[in-house]
């Protein structure tokens, strides 16, 4: 591991509970697999699946100020919902805070946890890291989906948004408008492949 990275880790670590630091630290290594597999730069997957919940731990009220301070929207669903906005709000600390400009980087950091229509190959390596980390043991058909994670991305990513929207939809949980869309696209194109 190079410097940077060793930095990187060191401050994050001061900004995140024990249990979200490991999270992240799984992240890291799987978003690096995931971008060996499919020929991605191998640190800027690291780095982004090592941030990209660096402002998980902001309080609820918290984030929904910060927000508003930065000049980052906030939706209705993110108003009742305001973990939601750790994603957005991370890709504004990862610009001012650890002094990244990598807008690619930054992107994926954004739409980890909604995904969006037409991701990257970056988007979809951290959506799917974040999913499918180690330390991640409760998800249903978690084996399943992490063969798809190297065999298969689109399908890996599709299997996630089912997942996702089922287990919110269980738990009656507020569901963002953008993981609906992404939904929707994706299942769009399985369909015309078909």
């Amino acid at each position: 591991m190079n410097a940077r990275m060793k930095q990187l880790e060191h401050k994050l670590k001061r900004h995140l509970d024990d249990e979200r630091y490991e999270h992240s630290i799984g992240v890291m290594y799987t978003a690096g697999a995931l971008a060996m597999c499919y020929h991605f730069d191998m640190e800027r997957a690291m780095i982004a699946g090592l941030l990209h919940d660096c402002a998980k731990c902001v309080p609820a009220s918290e984030k929904i100020k910060l927000c508003k301070k930065y000049g980052l929207s906030v939706s209705e669903v993110e108003q009742k919902n305001p973990g939601l906005l750790h994603a957005k709000l991370g890709a504004y600390f990862i610009r001012t805070k650890y002094g990244i400009e990598d807008e690619e980087l930054c992107n994926a950091v954004t739409y980890h946890s909604t995904g969006r229509p037409e991701m990257t190959l970056f988007d979809k390596i951290i959506y799917i890291a974040d999913y499918i980390e180690p330390n991640r043991i409760k998800a249903p058909n978690l084996a399943h989906i992490r063969h798809l994670a190297f065999t298969d991305l689109d399908a890996c990513l599709y299997s996630i948004l089912e997942s996702t929207l089922d287990y919110l939809k269980d738990r009656r949980d507020a569901i963002d408008p953008l993981t609906e869309e992404t939904h929707r696209y994706y299942k769009q194109l399985r369909e015309n492949l078909c």
